[in-house]
């Protein structure tokens, strides 16, 4: 099972690899969720990660608070992108809505496209998403070449295992086209537990590991 660090700068990052994690969510500010760290951040995570045989995925979010952004917004993303894809990121951490909650297509296409040759995780704006528009969110995300959606698979605070059951439901639509990837309320404690519940092979969280 592959348990990828949340991790906020660097300060805990060796810690994390010490105790076997092979790839890192890179964020700054996890108190709104995260947002893009700085360069030297990024570059110097990159550079101990490489060195240490783990994978870095830099998340690109200008602020925390929604995930409807406007066209300035949109250009700070897109240099952000460019910049950790310099720096040698192996991928990067994306969502953008519209005010009505689906997919905002043109800003993801743009990034999408940034993005070539990175891996590509779809985060948790997911589950700002309608429910009934995930369905199709996951359809679009998947002919696009997006690997993952990070998903708690209900209301941020519940209990990841009240919602077990909308997981699997997300799990079996898509079919391995990409894949679900359960954080919110994952931990050290019940990371093996959620996994076996879900049927997956990747699981998310700030205290993935016990450091």
């Amino acid at each position: 099972m592959l348990k990828e660090f949340c991790a906020e700068n660097f300060t805990d990052i060796p810690a994390a690899i010490a105790k076997g994690v092979k790839r890192i969510e890179l964020c700054d500010n996890l108190t709104v969720g995260g947002t893009t760290p700085s360069a030297g951040v990024i570059e110097n995570a990159i550079s101990y990660a490489h060195d240490h045989g783990a994978q870095i995925m830099t998340i690109i979010r200008p602020r925390g608070g929604n995930f409807v952004y406007n066209d300035y917004e949109l250009k700070i993303m897109e240099t952000d992108l460019v910049e950790a894809k310099k720096f040698g990121t192996d991928g990067v951490v994306i969502g953008c809505l519209t005010e009505d909650g689906w997919l905002d297509e043109e800003a993801l296409e743009v990034l999408i496209d940034r993005a070539v040759g990175l891996q590509i995780t779809f985060h948790m704006a997911f589950d700002a998403m309608p429910t009934e528009m995930q369905y199709e969110a996951i359809d679009w995300l998947a002919e696009r070449g997006v690997d993952r959606i990070l998903t708690h698979g209900g209301p941020a605070g519940t209990p990841i295992s009240d919602n077990y059951q909308h997981l699997r439901e997300l799990i079996s639509y898509a079919n391995g086209r990409l894949m679900i990837l359960p954080g919110g309320g994952v931990n050290f404690e019940n990371a093996d537990e959620v996994a076996e519940m879900l049927g997956v092979t990747e699981v998310h969280g700030t205290r993935i590991v016990d450091i």
